[in-house]
Order: C-alpha cells, then sequence, then structure tokens
C-alpha cells in the first residue's frame, strides 16, 4: 500500500524562508529512516506558490482558465510530500507520526492519504 505524507503549506514556507538547519537536519534523519526501512518511495519540497500556475476548468467542457500565483489560504497548499510503500494504514501512520514538524515553528501540519492503486490496464 502507497501513502503520501502531504506536508501542507505555511505562511513562512510560501515566503520562501529557508527551514532551520535543525529542522532540516531532523527531516534528513527521518528520511533515512524511512530509507533503512524499505518504505521510502519518494521525498521532495516544493517551492512557494509565488512559482506556480494553477489550472481550473470553471465551466464543463470548456478549455482551463490559468491564475499564476501566488495562491490565497496557505495553510491549503502543499509545501512537500513524502511518498511510502508499507503494509497497513496503521505502519503509514506510525510513520507520519515520526515525522519531525516540517516547518520547525509549531505550524507544521501533515495530511496522510492512501494513494488510489489503479489497475494495471488503465496505465
Amino acid at each position: 500500500m502507497r501513502f503520501m505524507l502531504i506536508i501542507k503549506a505555511t505562511n513562512v514556507s510560501e515566503s520562501g524562508q529557508q527551514s532551520s538547519r535543525e529542522v532540516l537536519e531532523a527531516m534528513r534523519k527521518y528520511n533515512e529512516q524511512l530509507a533503512r526501512a524499505g518504505v521510502l518511495l519518494a521525498f521532495e519540497d516544493l517551492l512557494p506558490s509565488s512559482s506556480g500556475t494553477r489550472l481550473s476548468y470553471p465551466v464543463p467542457g470548456d478549455e482551463a482558465v490559468m491564475e499564476e500565483g501566488p495562491f490565497n489560504k496557505a495553510r491549503d497548499l502543499v509545501a512537500g510530500y513524502t511518498l511510502i510503500e508499507v503494509r497497513s494504514r496503521e505502519e503509514a501512520i506510525e510513520w507520519a507520526f515520526r515525522m519531525p514538524d516540517p516547518h520547525g515553528f509549531g505550524e507544521g501540519e501533515i495530511e496522510l492519504r492512501q494513494v488510489n492503486e489503479m489497475p494495471k490496464k488503465y496505465l
């Protein structure tokens, strides 16, 4: 089972401010633990939404409408992710609880979501 640990953005991460050395070191150690356990598939931080583009489809059947960042409501945005493959939802939750505060300012929020495993015939 694959799960994504979605690191939610904060006003600080949206400002482009770099995390402290302590936070970066804690995240490095966490990712090493995931890798040693053989469950880590990928992890990435994302640039602030000011560098992003959003496409929406407000009218069914019409072409997409493009909006340039930054986007409002930092808490609704994604600042990064970690993708893991584990045996159960419970194991995924255990790993999520081990992740340190991803921003280090007491504002960190992690959303855990299971990946929808599409049948190979649709790939």
